[in-house]
């Protein structure tokens, strides 16, 4: 599992003095009012300290050390921000961190592999799916549908019947 996690991405500076709008990768944006510090790449790159951060319209503002000016936040636009796994928010059971989902292999309650799953789009009441391997394919994330999902083994299960309900081809 990786050492970091994505949280969000730095849409553009936020005012002159330096704070920057950031979309959240997360579904409570209300969490980077407790992050303290953040980093620039998934390895843990650049560390940067949270001074303020504030919560509006599904968007969280941050200010951070270092970064005074709307010329230095500009600097940071499109920038993606990670947190410590350790620090990252705890997880009810059978709930899971996107960055751990992406890449499972995806296989039928029969063992037949269907693919990988490449991208979890937010899309509003559930998340959807893609799949992609000889056929490509989305779906979305229902409990009748994902039998089981094993991060050790880097697998998902599905439930063939189930999919063949609400899949959607990709191609």
């Amino acid at each position: 599992m990786r050492a970091f996690l994505m949280v969000g991405q730095v849409l553009k500076p936020q005012g002159i003095r330096g704070e920057v709008k950031v979309r959240p990768e997360t579904d409570a944006p209300g969490r980077f009012l407790e992050i303290k510090k953040l980093f620039l790449g998934e390895d843990g790159g650049e560390e940067l300290r949270v001074l303020a951060a504030r919560e509006a319209g599904g968007f969280a503002y941050l200010f951070l050390e270092g970064v005074s000016s709307q010329e230095e936040a500009e600097k940071l636009r499109g920038k993606l921000l990670y947190v410590r796994r350790a620090d990252a928010a705890k997880l009810p059971e059978g709930r899971y961190f996107i960055a751990d989902l992406k890449g499972l292999r995806v296989e039928d309650e029969s063992g037949a592999e269907l693919g990988k799953l490449t991208e979890i789009y937010q899309a509003g009441g559930n998340d959807v799916y893609e799949v992609r391997g000889k056929k490509n394919f989305l779906f979305p994330a229902l409990k009748r549908v994902i039998l089981s999902v094993n991060l050790e083994k880097g697998l998902m299960v599905l439930d063939s019947c189930g999919l063949s309900e609400v899949a959607v081809d990709a191609d």
